[in-house]
């Protein structure tokens, strides 16, 4: 059974394009992940809103992969990372940060002159990196998954306008740990939230595929 399981996922894996966003989504709405210190993510969770602590001075991350989430914050045992949210937003929140954001690196072909770039970069409200999707060993696989940073106006946006709401899902990453940990690879996969791509105008991505 797992060999078969195993098959489908190379045959997903070679499948998926290099550059597509995957998210747990509805019509109106997706899921983004992030990580924070106890102080403020069980907060957040509480009141499905940023507390006054949270900082909207500095740029905040925002991962539509849980797994990339799991690389990044060691399954929430990584410190200040200690409680993973998975936060709902607008589609329309996602669109209009999309089509305001620039890539965090520069490329020519999409670019022109690096000075150009580096203007662009300046005045994005929103940055996207796309950095290699993870297994559940936390490998990389061979395609790309979103990271979508925001600031200033995209920031308040997302706080204030976007947040459908907040869910706290640190006690799902410890179990799909514990099952990782465990060998029961099959269970951790039927645990894992489930990804689809999320349909896009062609627009909205051309100018950050890189």
């Amino acid at each position: 059974m797992l060999s078969s399981v195993n098959d489908q996922n190379d045959q997903h894996v070679q499948q998926e394009p290099r550059f597509r966003i995957r998210a747990h989504h509805t019509e109106s709405t997706l899921t983004v992940y992030q990580a924070y210190q106890p102080g403020i993510g069980l907060a957040a969770a509480r009141d499905g809103r940023f507390p006054s602590s949270w900082s909207r001075d500095r740029m905040t991350w925002i991962k539509p992969s849980f797994l990339w989430m799991m690389y990044r914050c060691g399954w929430a045992m990584k410190e200040s990372q200690e409680t993973v949210l998975a936060v709902e937003i607008s589609r329309e929140g996602l669109v209009w940060a999309l089509r305001h954001a620039c890539l965090s690196h520069y490329v020519p072909e999409l670019h022109g002159e690096r000075s150009d770039w580096k203007r662009q970069l300046r005045a994005a409200p929103a940055r996207v990196q796309w950095d290699p999707e993870r297994d559940l060993h936390l490998d990389a696989l061979p395609y790309r998954s979103l990271q979508l940073g925001l600031a200033g106006e995209a920031t308040a946006r997302y706080a204030d306008e976007w947040i459908v709401g907040i869910e706290d899902v640190t006690p799902l990453a410890r179990e799909i740990h514990a099952c990782v940990r465990a060998g029961e690879l099959e269970r951790a996969a039927e645990l894992l939230p489930q990804e689809r791509p999320v349909p896009l105008e062609d627009d909205v991505l051309a100018h950050l595929r890189a």
